[in-house]
């Protein structure tokens, strides 16, 4: 057991009696570097730290019903800490020992985040007030069933209403029945078109938004008044005199027909700068009239991902009061915008609320790195592979370097052609594990290439577009007992 660790007075504490125990519980080969993270954490997280060091060298290949039978029960202990990835049910654990067990991260190195987690206060985190409308691109050129397959994909990510985009020259006669279906899948619906015939058949439908309106079709949007419950989109005519807008609006006030203001945001090098400066000016002439933001003009127009974009363009709705957005998803690095925006307005509403930075809320939307690099040192790695006592490779990817270690060897390569030519040079590898390290060395390239985290038999993180894999051990564990 780890003696309680120094720093209580420090903290604000009489003595270490009086701040929770917890017992950590682990293996042979992890137990030093457990011991290094809890020596810095303990004290600053306020807690005593315990370990438990079972007879075995990882502890997290161990199941809970395993754990139990070799885990005695400790006086004085309020909580047990297992490795991330301890299969079973904690229910059996926690029987032994008496107090609440749970499991911790699946790498160790994540305990101070795990901690800090669990202390920082999120509350009121996921709520919103910013509605996405998400286009169907060309609705009229597409059959029946693909609009609404679309629809269905776009609310599953997001979408509060699902916008039909319509094509310029030509009447969709469909319009009508595809608004109808899609209401009668108990989906809001938007039409994005200036032809009267196709607004009026919508409209008719149960369509509740009408993008757009302008000083030239303004008188015609006023005679829709009594068609339903519905609103407009009003947008400056020219785009950049937003005196426009005011007779317009008088007009569509006046015939008690809804609208919200778009002063139309413009791609980069083309107006971008102003017509920010529109947005902002209109909530000074408007303090409290309904807005909206069509993203697309700069997502899908600049070669960036989108995710950072919309989350910018999602904190200046947020702090300008524009409660909805309409974004596309037509070119590759647009096409997960919808989910992107639903964890952005999340991320700048609780920021803006709060008036807190909006910097270790939302993991989820730091795809292309990972929000903090771990790395376990030389030193941490040399004692590593001194420990190991298996034929199970270890593999690792830290400062440029990939490693690879068990009881026979620990060899390193920057290249991984090279890393595995060294294990050649040591020992056979039958073909399925051969396999096996070419699929980890590959995720580990991926990571050490873009600066991300590398956990063998762990996904590489990829905030909420991650797709969990099932691990080696647990693939042949399942295939054995099927």
């Amino acid at each position: 057991m780890l003696k309680p660790l120094p720093g209580g007075e420090r903290d604000g504490y009489a003595d270490c009696m009086a701040v929770p125990r917890i017992l950590f519980v682990t293996g042979k080969l992890a137990e030093p570097a457990l011991r290094r993270v809890l020596a810095d954490l303990a004290p600053r997280a306020g807690f005593v730290a315990e370990v438990a060091v079972l007879p075995i060298t990882v502890a997290a290949l161990a199941p809970t019903p395993w754990i139990a039978r070799h885990l005695e029960r400790t006086d004085g202990i309020d909580r047990v800490v297992l490795p991330g990835l301890c299969a079973g049910d904690l229910g059996v654990v926690a029987e032994k020992v008496g107090v609440p067990v749970e499991r911790g991260p699946a790498d160790l190195r994540d305990l101070p985040e795990f901690f800090r987690a669990g202390s920082r206060s999120r509350d009121g985190y996921g709520r919103y007030d910013v509605e996405i409308l998400a286009e169907i691109n060309h609705a009229p050129r597409l059959p029946s069933d693909e609009v609404l397959r679309q629809a269905r994909d776009l609310a599953e990510q997001g979408a509060d209403v699902i916008d039909l985009g319509c094509d310029p020259g030509s009447t969709w006669a469909g319009v009508g029945d595809a608004v109808r279906r899609l209401r009668a899948e108990g989906l809001r619906v938007s039409v994005d078109s200036f032809d009267p015939a196709e607004v009026e058949a919508a409209l008719d439908a149960g369509a509740e938004l009408v993008l757009s309106v302008n000083a030239t079709n303004v008188d015609r949007a006023c005679s829709w008044a009594g068609r339903g419950d519905f609103a407009v989109v009003v947008l400056p005519e020219p785009i950049h005199d937003l005196d426009s807008l005011g007779p317009a609006l008088d007009r569509l006030t006046a015939a008690g027909v809804r609208y919200r203001i778009d002063p139309v945001l413009e791609p980069i090098g083309l107006g971008f700068a102003a017509s920010v400066g529109r947005y902002i000016e209109t909530r000074r002439r408007y303090p409290n009239a309904e807005m909206m933001m069509g993203v697309g003009n700069l997502t899908e127009l600049t070669d960036v991902d989108s995710a950072g974009v919309n989350v910018v363009l999602l904190a200046l709705c947020q702090e300008l009061g524009i409660r909805s957005v309409l974004t596309t998803q037509v070119i590759n690095w647009c096409r997960s915008c919808v989910r992107e925006i639903a964890l952005a307005r999340r991320l700048v509403h609780y920021a803006c609320t709060n008036r807190v930075l909006p910097k270790h809320v939302e993991p989820d939307l730091v795809v292309l790195r990972d929000p903090k690099l771990r790395e376990h040192g030389e030193a941490a790695l040399a004692e590593l592979a001194a420990g190991i006592r298996d034929p199970n490779f270890r593999l690792f990817a830290e400062g440029g370097v990939l490693h690879a270690m068990n009881g026979d060897m620990h060899v390193t390569a920057a290249d991984p052609f090279e890393l595995f030519d060294a294990i050649l040079a040591r020992t056979a590898v039958e073909p399925t594990h051969a396999f096996y390290l070419g699929y980890e060395l590959a995720k580990a390239v991926v990571a050490r290439t873009l600066g991300k985290n590398y956990t063998q038999d762990q996904a590489l993180r990829w905030g909420f577009l991650t797709v969990e894999e099932e691990s080696h051990r647990d693939r042949k564990q399942r295939k054995a007992s099927s």
